[in-house]
């Protein structure tokens, strides 16, 4: 008897090991050029260049609706947002719908979900879940379990995250192979770094892009009436940290009590031990802001300076957890079996156009770094140039998994992508749409078609159109949509719009694009 009980746990166990683990990170608001792999101007990410290095990288990933919720449904369901239901971040997930991980709990695996979740209803298809609520927060941050009890968790939440992660690791079944979603809160806004690396990052000084002081009225309706603005836009107090006691010296300002609040409530949960010395760095700040307050485009220059310190010093706690897990695998001897693949929920304007935040359809955007290790399956250090997009996660997992893929999933599985059985995916244009308006920053909806060159994008409740050849301007400033030199290739790039919307089922707007 117990012979034959040793002789099916073994067979459990190598059934276990046969099927491939699955860990996917996904970061959010994490830009490609806030990766060292891809950008080594603003920061060195060793850890999550590690993926690049023993993996695959790819240089055109995108999604096909740049806001946080969708994206995470998108990576459930691999479906547009007007499938999936969730087409802006005040949607409720329907929690009956069949996911990926559903399909894999079916196909034998463990499934769990750590950090944040970001979809109102709580999580199904998961075998065990903890959850940020909402956004989450960046110190002490509060976590929702199984049991719907939500309790407060002493650390920072990158750190929480990881060592949550692990802790099911330890405690999973390990008969089962298993898929597990590492989520991290960081960088979002409002970008709220950890005292070492605020003393590493407030020291540097970054180069500014080129299109910082980009013109709105140059262009059309959408970018005069946004709202995602640094100089404008980006608060003072509560995205910035400058010590509100400044208010009284700065001539003209208009005070916003929320700010104010917002500002000490991150204050005051920062860790008494560096609370002092984050607030006397900060306060440094505004210092240099009365040097040149009324002055715009100074005071753009450094906002764009104190942005762009707290968010890669977001980046860089994100980074040192992603080290802490890779370190996990390999002492496990997880990291041979287990397919690891980090991204963010889409890209973020890092002061290009003078803007941070998301949203829309241009590159910066729409693209959202990609990394995947695969050991024995993949060639290590491999760069693709081949275009993927977001919807493509789910079938890619359950074809790693063996599992069918259903007919109902937009994307497609980019498995032979990653083993080299393929060099090119056959799919040659990427379709978009952005719905959510005009909270928080005043985008407006939009829809589009990307090819290898050409983009077309059409916002659709101002009937405005825009064309873009990325070859000669790939920073989406030179709208070509009146250029006769292009009137024929519009045409063409219209009507594969039309065929793509069709192909998707997406019916709005209703009606013909004109």
């Amino acid at each position: 008897m117990q012979l034959l009980f040793l002789l099916l746990f073994f067979s459990v166990s190598s059934f276990a090991q046969q099927k491939p683990n699955i860990i996917y990170i996904m970061s959010d608001d994490h830009d490609a050029d806030a990766i060292s792999a891809y950008n080594k101007k603003f920061i060195s990410t060793p850890n999550i260049d590690r993926l690049a290095k023993e993996g695959m990288l790819f240089t055109k990933s995108f999604v096909a609706n740049s806001i946080c919720g969708p994206a995470r449904a998108t990576l459930l369901t691999g479906q547009h947002s007007h499938k999936n239901g969730m087409k802006d971040n005040r949607t409720r997930f329907d929690s009956s719908k069949m996911t990926m991980p559903k399909i894999l709990q079916q196909n034998g695996y463990q499934t769990a979900i750590v950090g944040k979740w970001h979809l109102v209803s709580y999580p199904t298809g998961f075998d065990y879940w903890k959850i940020l609520p909402g956004q989450g927060l960046y110190y002490d941050p509060r976590m929702i379990n199984m049991q719907g009890d939500t309790t407060m968790i002493k650390g920072y939440a990158p750190d929480v995250i990881t060592d949550e992660a692990i802790t099911w690791l330890d405690n999973r079944n390990m008969t089962k192979p298993f898929l597990l979603l590492y989520h991290h809160k960081a960088p979002h806004r409002n970008f709220i770094p950890k005292l070492k690396w605020l003393e590493v990052f407030s020291k540097k000084i970054f180069s500014e892009p080129a299109t910082l002081f980009a013109n709105m009225n140059e262009h059309g309706q959408a970018w005069r009436t946004q709202k995602m603005s640094i100089l404008k836009d980006m608060t003072l107090f509560t995205d910035l940290k400058v010590d509100p006691a400044i208010i009284p010296q700065l001539g003209g300002f208009t005070i916003d009590s929320a700010d104010i609040r917002g500002y000490n409530a991150i204050m005051n949960r920062i860790p008494e031990s560096d609370r002092k010395q984050m607030k006397e760095m900060y306060a440094e700040r505004g210092k240099q802001l009365l040097k040149v307050w009324g002055n715009d485009s100074l005071v753009l220059k450094l906002k764009y300076q104190w942005y762009i310190q707290d968010y890669m010093a977001c980046v860089a706690s994100v980074d040192e957890n992603v080290g802490r897990l890779l370190d996990y695998l390999d002492k496990n001897n997880l990291t041979k079996n287990t397919v690891v693949i980090y991204t963010g929920d889409q890209g973020m304007y890092l002061g290009e156009n003078g803007w941070f935040d998301k949203r829309w359809m241009y590159d910066v955007s729409m693209q959202s770094p990609l990394l995947i290790r695969w050991s024995g399956k993949i060639k290590a250090g491999t760069v693709t140039n081949q275009m993927v997009q977001n919807i493509d996660y789910a079938p890619t997992f359950l074809d790693i998994a063996g599992s069918k893929i259903p007919t109902w999933v937009d994307g497609i599985s980019l498995k032979p992508l990653l083993t080299g059985q393929q060099k090119t995916l056959a799919r040659k244009n990427l379709y978009y749409h952005y719905y959510e308006y005009p909270i928080d920053h005043y985008v407006v909806p939009h829809l589009g078609i990307r090819g290898e060159r050409y983009k077309l994008i059409y916002f659709y409740t101002v009937n405005e159109w825009e064309f873009y050849d990325l070859k000669t301007d790939p920073d989406e400033q030179n709208n070509l949509i009146q250029s006769a030199e292009y009137k024929s290739l519009i045409l063409q790039m219209k009507n594969k719009l039309l065929d793509l919307r069709n192909k998707y089922n997406d019916h709005e707007p209703a009606g013909e694009l004109n």
